[in-house]
């Protein structure tokens, strides 16, 4: 419904869900009983289902997109890469670091 009467979110390229019941929300944790409403959670979960990143937010406070990108580009340059790691801050074409020597641990 939101998308339909929104005049930004109505020109979204990608479907939008949406948790009228609350069933989703009770699932991560994020439904607050007292206000009918969630905290603000972003959730990345894999396409095996596996939830790979969570960030709880405080209602005021604003989430970053370009985070949210990165982090899914760092998570499938992982997942491609056996034995990589992304650093923090990584972005696509930078280089990534191994897991695999030792002395790298905490180097970076």
């Amino acid at each position: 419904m939101f998308k339909k009467i929104s005049p930004t979110v109505k020109n979204v390229a990608y479907p939008l869900g949406s948790d009228p019941s609350g069933a989703v929300s009770r699932a991560y944790g994020v439904w607050m009983p007292g206000s009918g409403l969630n905290k603000r959670g972003r959730f990345i979960v894999s396409p095996k289902g596996t939830v790979m990143a969570v960030e709880v937010m405080t209602g005021p406070v604003g989430r970053s997109v370009d985070e949210l990108i990165r982090q899914i580009q760092a998570m499938q340059a992982v997942a491609r890469n056996k034995g990589m790691a992304a650093p923090a801050g990584w972005k696509p074409g930078q280089k990534m670091i191994t897991t695999r020597i030792p002395e790298d641990v905490g180097r970076y």
